[in-house]
């Protein structure tokens, strides 16, 4: 989780905010932190490639899938309800007995919306 958290601080053209990184895939919200960042697809893949090259067991590297699947988030409301629902992704999977029992998710940045 430390080498991921370290990608999106050098990522630094998007901002993280709240996140669940599950067995197979990460759910993570995230916003552009400037007017010109870059697109989200090139975030995307530079963060992948710099965890990908600083993995710390070679024989055993990351596996990406080739794209990602993003959503728009319109309201805080709208926040708050996709977070409910992804951080109970560990339960629904029998991960966890409670939300706050899995230890893979956290918060970076706080993402407001109006």
């Amino acid at each position: 989780m430390e080498l991921l958290a370290e990608a999106w601080r050098q990522a630094d053209q998007w901002l993280v905010g709240r996140f669940v990184i599950m067995p197979d895939h990460i759910h993570l919200f995230c916003t552009p932190a400037r007017l010109d960042s870059c697109a989200l697809g090139n975030w995307v893949r530079f963060w992948k490639t710099y965890v990908s090259n600083r993995w710390p067991r070679f024989e055993q590297p990351p596996i990406w899938q080739k794209s990602h699947w993003d959503r728009q988030l319109r309201s805080g409301e709208s926040y708050d309800e996709k977070w409910e629902y992804v951080r109970n992704n560990p339960v629904r999977h029998e991960l966890a007995q409670r939300t706050e029992d899995w230890p893979y998710q956290g918060e970076m940045n706080v993402l407001l919306w109006r």
